[in-house]
């Protein structure tokens, strides 16, 4: 009995020590990047969140005075130490991309229809701050506060030109990675302000084909990499959908993967990929929960020298980075 116990116990004796995590030493570099989602914007809460929910109805109490994907959100957030942030684009009716997260803009503003259905100067007109309530629509502290503050692709680039951005296709028009890669060709001094792109495969992948050294991932392509190393990765094979690549990892999700985390960080590296470390993720959460608070800040590991998804740049870039914090504008 004791003999056939053995082998097994051998066999997985020997796994454990070739997937151990302390068989490399950490990552030597300068630490984490930060991905602002966003910007420095209004958090709300997750319970029972699906990709069409109108997520300005259901706002936390306001900590500060700024709303996402604009121009103060996104100086605040650099000031707060990001070092790249994520922008959402629409292709307007005349041909620019305006920086606007939702699909519709009945949510955030006073308008209605689709947000590619409109000009850039109807979408310009529109109080982006209309909809947002903390209390369930007794009251809407930003109502009146965000006409004109939705800014064009161009805009962005001319305010930051020495910053980075994530932009994130909201359609899967392939036509948007062309409008992105004619804009960057059009000003060439913008193409090192997009670090990547990322959202829908086709226009993602179409931007990738004509922009040289764009970072760009998939969401299948990160479950099939997620999912696939799960299965093999103890063999020390890094599957091919985690090649080359950026991969979003849930920190909750994080230690359950083989030779987490100083031989998963090599292994990818070697595989020419990094990782970007998210948030707890939960039901319902559509991948963009982040590093949000203290308690999960402290759960990164030492030496981890990957990217850092976080919606709450304000918090977490000055305690991860020891920066003061920054002036922002108070909540209404």
């Amino acid at each position: 009995m004791k003999k056939r116990l053995l082998v097994p116990a051998l066999i997985l004796g020997g796994v454990y020590l070739f997937n151990a995590s302390w068989r490399v030493a950490p990552p030597s570099g300068d630490g984490p990047q930060l991905i602002a989602h966003r910007g420095v914007h209004q958090t709300y809460h997750r319970d029972g969140l699906e990709s069409d929910t109108c997520t300005a109805e259901r706002i936390d109490e306001p900590r500060h005075g700024l709303l996402e994907n604009t121009l103060p959100s996104m100086d605040a957030a650099f000031r707060s130490g990001a070092d790249i942030v994520e922008i959402d684009v629409h292709p307007t009716t005349d041909g620019h991309f305006a920086v606007m997260h939702d699909w519709t803009v009945d949510c955030r503003t006073e308008g209605q229809g689709e947000t590619r259905a409109h000009s850039l100067a109807e979408l310009k007109a529109l109080d982006i701050g209309h909809g947002y309530t903390a209390d369930g629509g007794e009251t809407f502290p930003f109502r009146g506060k965000g006409t004109g503050q939705i800014p064009e692709l161009g805009e962005v680039l001319t305010a930051f030109p020495d910053k980075r951005f994530l932009v994130n296709f909201k359609s899967r028009e392939a036509r948007e990675g062309d409008m992105l890669a004619t804009l960057l060709a059009e000003h060439p001094e913008w193409r090192n302000a997009i670090w990547g792109a990322y959202g829908g495969d086709e226009p993602t992948f179409r931007a990738a084909q004509q922009i040289v050294g764009l970072n760009v991932w998939s969401r299948r392509g990160l479950t099939d990499c997620l999912i696939q190393y799960e299965l093999y990765g103890w063999t020390g094979i890094v599957p091919e959908s985690c090649r080359n690549t950026k991969v979003m990892i849930p920190i909750n999700a994080a230690p359950f993967l083989w030779g987490w985390p100083n031989l998963l960080l090599q292994r990818f590296a070697d595989a020419g990929s990094e990782v970007i470390l998210l948030g707890p993720y939960g039901a319902g959460d559509p991948g963009t929960a982040g590093i949000d608070d203290l308690e999960t800040l402290a759960q990164i590991p030492e030496g981890f020298s990957g990217y850092v998804w976080t919606n709450r740049i304000e918090l977490v870039g000055p305690t991860l980075k020891g920066l003061p914090l920054a002036q922002i504008a108070p909540a209404p």
